[in-house]
């Protein structure tokens, strides 16, 4: 359970995450956004770039990763914690645990593509060499709200 202090913490930090999906959406691309937080510190943010880049790999939480280790200086992200606005799909919580986050909070699960907890439970394998916390729901509504928003726009265009 979080503290009263952890849980203001984790939404002032979620706010980010969403106003980087925000940004995304503004892009056409899905509106999913992410932040790297390491000592109280955003090390970096991120949005989902796929359509742009042309990159199936440029999703929200890889770009922040990437970013957070060049800010950091190391692959590692031992103590660092990734918000993201919506439950990460496999292939983003396979780079979670390779940069050694220490904590992911999320907005919204994702049913179709989540990794986590939706259609797999990638981080929860105790095979893992490294444990990552969860903290999910955070401001879920929110996020849940924007991605509906954006899928409505794309269906009745």
């Amino acid at each position: 359970m979080s503290s009263p202090n952890q849980t203001e913490q984790d939404e002032q930090y979620m706010q980010l995450a969403l106003a980087a999906a925000q940004e995304a959406m503004k892009l056409g691309e899905v509106p999913v956004g992410a932040i790297v937080v390491l000592d109280g510190v955003v090390i970096a943010t991120a949005h989902n770039r796929s359509r742009l880049d042309h990159d199936p790999t440029a999703h929200a939480e890889v770009l922040a990763l990437r970013a957070a280790s060049k800010a950091h200086a190391s692959s590692r992200l031992d103590g660092a914690t990734l918000y993201v606005s919506i439950e990460p799909c496999t292939m983003c919580a396979g780079a979670l645990l390779q940069a050694r986050i220490t904590r992911l909070v999320f907005g919204a699960s994702e049913p179709k593509t989540g990794g986590i907890i939706s259609i797999a439970e990638t981080l929860m394998n105790p095979a893992n060499t490294h444990q990552i916390s969860v903290t999910r729901a955070v401001l879920e509504q929110e996020a849940s709200s924007l991605m509906s928003e954006f899928f409505r726009y794309r269906r009745d265009t």
